[in-house]
């Protein structure tokens, strides 16, 4: 049985699906275009992998970050962090702005007659894959009757996941990004799905966040579990939600613990230096 359970953004046991169709169109049904993961061997076939079985006791986990637009309601969440918004302005969604710190996912705007008034931007975050998919996916294609390319589903190879990794590039990015937010008075959300964020809780310090999230705050953190559905399809539902500022993130990531590291090197080398010869003594 393969661990794939989501492809191209249908769930692998919704009845009457004309797989064939799917698996050759090729198409993401969240984000209205064909899947960007692609194979590097053949880069017009796309893996089209959303969520994948994992763990001892396997749960649903989500490695591709268009899986958390399902319906839209990451940015519906976000719609009241636009403080300045009022009613009558046109709300957009805008896709990969560069900004001081890096590239955002998203920016959702409100604007009124043409000009922005506000903004929050949306950063999406799901697992990373050590290995590969890729005979998962073939061996999913082969139960549901598709045609295949190749027999790699008959590779020993398999995947894994990049729990660390993932959860400490993420916190970086937001480390340098949330201080460009700090500076315009506006907020950053960060999207992960619930498993991620647990991996986070336990392996980095979190317990100074915001439990609820707090308004005021620049960054938030929204995380989502995957609910089940009749024929063990899921549904995207908001699990929590936490905040914090740039120096909550910093102390997230121990970046406090190291500056106090580096002081007390530089105060011991000082000690060390001291001597009679460079006493300060006023003229």
């Amino acid at each position: 049985m393969s661990k794939v359970v989501e492809l191209f953004g249908q769930s692998v046991t919704k009845p009457e699906v004309d797989w064939n169709a799917v698996v050759a169109g090729q198409q993401c049904v969240y984000a209205g275009k064909k899947c960007y993961k692609i194979r590097k061997s053949d880069p017009s076939t796309a893996i089209g992998s959303c969520t994948v079985l994992y763990g001892k006791e396997p749960a649903p986990i989500i490695i591709c970050p268009n899986r958390l637009l399902e319906r839209r309601q990451i940015f519906t969440d976000c719609l009241h962090l636009l403080t300045l918004h009022e009613p009558g302005n046109e709300l957009h969604i805008v896709s990969e702005v560069a900004i001081p710190g890096g590239s955002v996912d998203y920016f959702l705007v409100s604007v009124k007659s043409g000009k922005v008034k506000d903004f929050v931007g949306i950063e999406l975050q799901t697992l990373d894959t050590t290995g590969t998919v890729w005979p998962e996916r073939q061996r999913l294609l082969r139960t549901l009757g598709v045609t295949r390319t190749d027999d790699g589903e008959t590779s020993g190879k398999s995947f894994g996941m990049n729990w660390k990794m993932t959860a400490k590039t993420i916190l970086v990015q937001m480390h340098h990004k949330i201080q460009t937010f700090e500076h315009v008075n506006k907020k950053l959300v960060l999207v992960v799905q619930d498993k991620l964020l647990d991996y986070m809780e336990r392996e980095f310090k979190f317990d100074h966040l915001h439990n609820p999230a707090a308004i005021v705050d620049s960054m938030h953190l929204h995380a989502y579990r995957m609910k089940g559905q009749a024929y063990q399809s899921y549904k995207l539902v908001m699990q929590s939600r936490l905040s914090t500022d740039t120096d909550g993130i910093g102390l997230c990531l121990g970046l406090q613990a190291e500056a106090r590291i580096e002081l007390e090197q530089i105060m011991h080398t000082l000690q060390a230096k001291l001597s009679a010869t460079t006493l300060f003594a006023p003229v």
